[in-house]
């Protein structure tokens, strides 16, 4: 992830790896890699679901 990916980008590699990893044709270091990048997309989805929950109550509070 060295470029700024958007919550749907990531959300999008995210189910693409998931696809890969139920696949069963990768080797065990390229799952690692995929299962590693994907541990990484989880918490940057994670986090940008956190921001926007506090953003929509602060904006509720805001009324």
């Amino acid at each position: 992830m060295a470029t700024k990916m958007t919550y749907e980008e990531a959300i999008v590699r995210l189910e693409e790896n998931v696809e890969k990893l139920n696949d069963g044709s990768l080797s065990l270091d390229e799952s690692i890699k995929i299962f590693e990048e994907s541990t990484k997309l989880a918490v940057f989805c994670n986090d940008c679901l956190e921001k926007a929950k506090l953003k929509v109550t602060e904006l509720s509070k805001a009324e």
